[in-house]
C-alpha cells in the first residue's frame, strides 16, 4: 500500500453506526475518540511513515494502530493484552479499527520497532503547536521537575566503580607479577637471545596511583573506625594493555612451538611451567577485559549500574520502607510542564536534577526556536553552569537558591564573613 493510501484509508468519513444482526448500537456524540480523531488529521505522520516500507505485503494502517494505543492510553490502559481484548470487544476501539483485529505481536512490533522516540516526538510536537494555535499553551514559560521511577531491574545486581577500582589494583598487581615471572622464565632458559624476545615491561593505566593512595587512606580509617573516602575515580583502560598481554602469549607459544612442548589438558596430567604461565596470562587478559567493558558501560557520568539493565543507576528513592538508604536501580524522569500539559519528557540516569535542565532546555530550543522566556524550577536545579546557560541565552530564572532557607536563620544574618552582609563605604572619595 502507497503511503499516502494510510492517509486516505484511516481518515475518509466512515460510519459511526456498527449494523449489528439482532441490533444496532451507536457511539454518545461526545465520546473523546472524535477528538482524537479530529486532532490527528492536522498532524503529519511521515516521520512514522518513513518507517514502513511500500514494498511487500500490506499490514495494519500504522495511523489506526497510532490511534488505538493513543486512545488506550487515554483510558488508562497500557498493558498490550488489554488493548488487543478491547479491540474485539470495546465499541469506540472497534470504531478505530473499522473491524479489523490487530493481535499482541502487531501491538509490539509498532510500539517496539516502528513508534520510535524521534517519530513519538515530532508528533506531540505538533500537538504542542495545535494548542499554542488554540491559545492553550505560549511555549516561552516552562515548569520544570522530576521524580526517580525504579527500573525494572534486579536490585541487588549492582556494579560500582569504586569496587572495580579496589579489585583493578590487585590486578594489576597480579599481571606486574607475572611480567616479572615472565622475564625471569625467559632469562632462566636462555629463550630471549634463542627467540630474540626482550624484557617485558609492565603497561602503565592512568589514575591508578591516586587509587591506590585512597585504598591506603582507607585501610588506615578502618582501623580507627573513621569513615572512609569514596574511591571513584575515573580509569580509562586502553586497548593496548590487554593487547600487551596478548603479545607475551604469543611469545610463549611461539617458543612451545619451537621447543616441541606440547600443552596438556584433563585430571592427572601435569602441565609444563610454559603452559601454566600461559593460562595465568590468558586467565588475567580476560578479566582486565572485563572490567574495560564494565568502565565502558559506567561512562563518566555515573557511579554504577546494574547487571540487568545496563542504562539504570543505583539511586536513593524516596520510598525506603526499611529506613536504611538503600539504593536501587532507577532513572529520573524530568517533565517540563506549562499551563498543566506536558511539553516535554526527558528520561536520565543521572541522580542528580541540576545535570538534566539544560537538556530539557536544548530539546526546547531544537524542537520550538528560541521562544524560551522564563523557567521555573525547585533548588534541585541551582548550580553555577545551568544559571551561567541561562543568563547567556537570556531567559529568565526563577530557581531556588540552595542556600534560600539558611540565609532566613539570624546566624546567617549576622555572620560578616559572609558577602551578602557586608556593607559598602566610601573614604575619602575612594571605594572599597
Amino acid at each position: 500500500m502507497q503511503k499516502q493510501d494510510y492517509y486516505n484509508d484511516f481518515f475518509e468519513i466512515g460510519q459511526q453506526k456498527i449494523n449489528f444482526s439482532f441490533f444496532e448500537l451507536n457511539l454518545p456524540d461526545d465520546d473523546p475518540v472524535y477528538t482524537l480523531k479530529n486532532v490527528m488529521e492536522e498532524l503529519d505522520f511521515s516521520g512514522l511513515l518513513a518507517c514502513y516500507s511500500d514494498k511487500g505485503r500490506t499490514g495494519y494502517n500504522p495511523i489506526m494502530l497510532y490511534a488505538v494505543v493513543t486512545y488506550a492510553n487515554m483510558r488508562g490502559v497500557r498493558a498490550v493484552d488489554r488493548i488487543v481484548d478491547l479491540c474485539q470487544r470495546d465499541l469506540a476501539f472497534i470504531w478505530l479499527t473499522k473491524g479489523q483485529k490487530p493481535q499482541r505481536d502487531v501491538f509490539y512490533d509498532f510500539k517496539g520497532k516502528k513508534l520510535t522516540g524521534e517519530a513519538l516526538d515530532e508528533l506531540n510536537y505538533q500537538f504542542m503547536r495545535r494548542l499554542e494555535k488554540e491559545g492553550l499553551i505560549t511555549l516561552k514559560e516552562l515548569y520544570i521537575d522530576g521524580t526517580k521511577i525504579e527500573a525494572n531491574a534486579n536490585r541487588y545486581t549492582f556494579v560500582w566503580r569504586g569496587s572495580l577500582n579496589y579489585h583493578l589494583v590487585k590486578l594489576l598487581d597480579s599481571i606486574d607479577a607475572l611480567y616479572a615471572k615472565y622475564n625471569a622464565f625467559l632469562l632462566e632458559n636462555g629463550y630471549g637471545p634463542k627467540y630474540d624476545l626482550g624484557d617485558a615491561h609492565m603497561f602503565v593505566i592512568e589514575g591508578m596511583d591516586k587509587v591506590r593512595k585512597v585504598i591506603a587512606e582507607n585501610r588506615k580509617r578502618k582501623l580507627t573506625k573513621h569513615k572512609k573516602i569514596s574511591n571513584n575515580t575515573i580509569i580509562e583502560i586502553d586497548h593496548c594493555s590487554p593487547l600487551e598481554i596478548l603479545k607475551l602469549q604469543k611469545n610463549l607459544m611461539r617458543i612451545a612451538e619451537g621447543e616441541g612442548i606440547r600443552f596438556v589438558f584433563g585430571k592427572g596430567k601435569h602441565k609444563p611451567e610454559i603452559q601454566k604461565l600461559y593460562e595465568e596470562l590468558e586467565e588475567c587478559g580476560s578479566r582486565l577485559m572485563e572490567y574495560k567493558e564494565c568502565f565502558e558501560i559506567m561512562g563518566k557520568d555515573r557511579n554504577s549500574y546494574s547487571k540487568t539493565d545496563l542504562e539504570a543507576t543505583f539511586m536513593r528513592m524516596k520510598e525506603d520502607h526499611m529506613l536504611n538508604g538503600q539504593l536501587k536501580p532507577a532513572y529520573n524522569v524530568q517533565i517540563a510542564v506549562e499551563n498543566y500539559f506536558i511539553v516535554h519528557g526527558y528520561v536520565s540516569n543521572d541522580r542528580t536534577d541540576y545535570n538534566t535542565l539544560i537538556p530539557v532546555l536544548e530539546k526546547h530550543r531544537n524542537a520550538f526556536g528560541d521562544t524560551l522566556e522564563a523557567v521555573t524550577a525547585d533548588s534541585g536545579y541551582c548550580s553555577e553552569k545551568n544559571l551561567v546557560y541561562l543568563k547567556e541565552n537570556e531567559i529568565r530564572s526563577y530557581i531556588k537558591l540552595q542556600d534560600h532557607e539558611k540565609r532566613k536563620t539570624r546566624a546567617y544574618k549576622e555572620d560578616i564573613g559572609k558577602y551578602s552582609n557586608m556593607t559598602y563605604t566610601v573614604f575619602e572619595d575612594e571605594h572599597y
